[in-house]
């Protein structure tokens, strides 16, 4: 598509419309928001199939950061689907366990051995905050220490109340919170002494954008162990993408908790919190202490979610699917890199992260990060066909999806570089420019 084709969205905009009039924020996720999209360019989507998808206007986009990362195998994946509408037609729900639930744990617990015990639930928040809540009761500790490098670990009150949005949240929960800086073993040490025997559990993406220094993870691992305090790791974001026993499976170290979520059901929801044994077993029937109230959730044992869960992780082993997303994330982060440095902006459009789980910086005319040339770059995306909040590849991508992203993201830079020179990018925003997901004012 030319720099001078404008792509309209009629029938999205009134859907958008009609979202906000009726969802609070337009939307089931912020992340989602049509505020995270140029002005009038937000796509409501009609169905999608591998790694495309349509909206209800008739266009199609290669698409990336499937689902916030859920969607890793493509859309209709038909191995999953296969799984899914078998157990459909058995049932979903039942007054008590089915045996899918005996399966689903034992595949979980192949697939990721450093757990003993696994129990399954529906978001990423419903099992981040089980753990929080076990680690504070076998600690008998009220503080939770939080990487405050990463972004998201949960909807409830523990979390949310450290963010730009802790409306609604008493201070008194914020203040047992407490942040320690990634990748910095001293910090983390002081933080445990200057709250001595009170912090109950780390909790931290063992990986994100960039690799753990050497001798983090393990350097953690022993803090905890000295201070008597429980290691979790969010595994949501990598799980199955680093390895498929996730970044512990891929670095060796043991966290005492983990939360998976995301790429585990393909889209379809399920969650799981696992760990040992000797923790785990509070929050059931086969110890002699205080109950803790871990997880019951009505819906966290759908027999349809959990076969997805299953059919997943044997795709994943049976293909090589980590493999897979890191092979693809490598040739796109070439190609985007080569063609933002041909087009003279290398310096400004950057790619980031982990080949499987691969994000963007747009910086402006002084290196700066900016949202007005992030929504230049995201509109020049869209325009060609690319629906891109990240560059967080799917299998379902074909050779020729990588090599038509990389010219549409030359296409974009051709823009970009005018947009440098002029030192102004909003005569090719087009409207208002995207927003944090986190802000206190709207």
């Amino acid at each position: 598509m030319e720099e001078s084709e404008e792509l309209d969205l009629p029938k999205s905009r009134s859907a958008n419309e009609r979202l906000h009039a009726m969802i609070p924020g337009g939307a089931h996720t912020y992340a989602k928001g049509d505020d995270q999209y140029p002005e009038h360019l937000a796509p409501v989507i009609s169905h999608g199939r591998g790694a495309h998808v349509w909206d209800i206007d008739g266009n199609r986009y290669i698409e990336y950061g499937s689902g916030l990362r859920s969607v890793s195998l493509g859309h209709a994946h038909p191995r999953v689907n296969e799984a899914v509408r078998r157990e459909i037609d058995r049932g979903s729900n039942f007054v008590r366990p089915s045996i899918v639930e005996v399966q689903a744990a034992e595949r979980f617990l192949a697939t990721v051995p450093t757990a003993d015990m696994v129990k399954f639930a529906k978001n990423g928040s419903d099992v981040t905050t089980a753990a929080v809540r076990l680690a504070r009761a076998v600690t008998g500790r009220r503080r939770v220490a939080i990487c405050a490098d990463h972004p998201f670990f949960s909807t409830d009150d523990w979390f949310i109340g450290t963010t730009p949005m802790p409306a609604g949240i008493p201070a008194a929960t914020t203040d047992l919170t407490v942040s320690f800086p990634y990748g910095d073993l001293a910090a983390t040490e002081a933080l445990l002494t200057r709250y001595a025997d009170d912090v109950a559990c780390l909790i931290l993406e063992p990986a994100a954008h960039s690799e753990p220094p050497p001798g983090y993870l393990q350097g953690l691992r022993d803090l905890a162990d000295r201070h008597g305090c429980v290691l979790i790791f969010d595994e949501m974001i990598t799980g199955l993408r680093w390895s498929e026993a996730g970044a512990q499976g891929l670095y060796g170290v043991v966290p005492d908790l983990s939360t998976f979520g995301k790429a585990l059901g393909n889209g379809f929801a399920v969650s799981a919190l696992a760990g040992r044994r000797e923790l785990m077993e509070h929050g059931g029937l086969r110890h002699r202490g205080e109950r803790v109230f871990l997880l019951s959730t009505t819906h966290g044992a759908e027999t349809h979610c959990l076969a997805a869960a299953m059919a997943v992780q044997s795709t994943y082993v049976d293909e090589g699917i980590s493999a897979r997303l890191h092979t693809l994330g490598e040739r796109l982060a070439a190609g985007v890199r080569e063609a933002a440095s041909s087009m003279g902006v290398g310096e400004h459009v950057l790619v980031r992260g982990r080949a499987s789980n691969l994000v963007f910086a747009t910086l402006d005319e002084h290196g700066q990060p900016s949202q007005q040339y992030r929504t230049l770059f995201l509109r020049q995306l869209l325009m060609g066909g690319v629906l891109a909040p990240s560059f967080v590849v799917s299998s379902a991508l074909g050779d020729g999806d990588i090599e038509r992203t990389v010219d549409v993201v030359a296409e974009a830079c051709a823009v970009y570089r005018k947009a440098v020179d002029a030192g102004d990018p909003t005569p090719w925003m087009a409207g208002r420019p995207v927003k944090p997901v986190f802000r206190r004012l709207v």
